[in-house]
């Protein structure tokens, strides 16, 4: 079976509009395929949310980028169903 892309999502355009992005970023974590992990994009490295993912069964893979933000690989921690 192949394995399905992460779901990207892009949550800086939420804090420069105001807007808190956890709501979209637990609607992304619930429609996720199992299996499949979450591609996040913040300005920052989003250290609260490690513990709360981890919480639902993801692994952080945090990378800084050259422009400065973060890409952040929400990964299942366990095989999938």
């Amino acid at each position: 079976m192949a394995t399905l892309p992460p779901l990207e999502l892009d949550a800086r355009p939420f804090f420069a509009s105001g807007r808190q992005p956890l709501p979209a970023i637990l609607s992304a974590i619930n429609r996720l395929e199992p299996g499949q992990s979450l591609q996040l994009i913040m300005p920052f490295q989003p250290l609260p949310l490690y513990n709360l993912l981890r919480a639902r069964g993801y692994t952080a893979v945090p990378q800084e980028r050259a422009d400065g933000a973060w890409n952040v690989l929400f990964r299942p921690s366990g095989p999938a169903p």
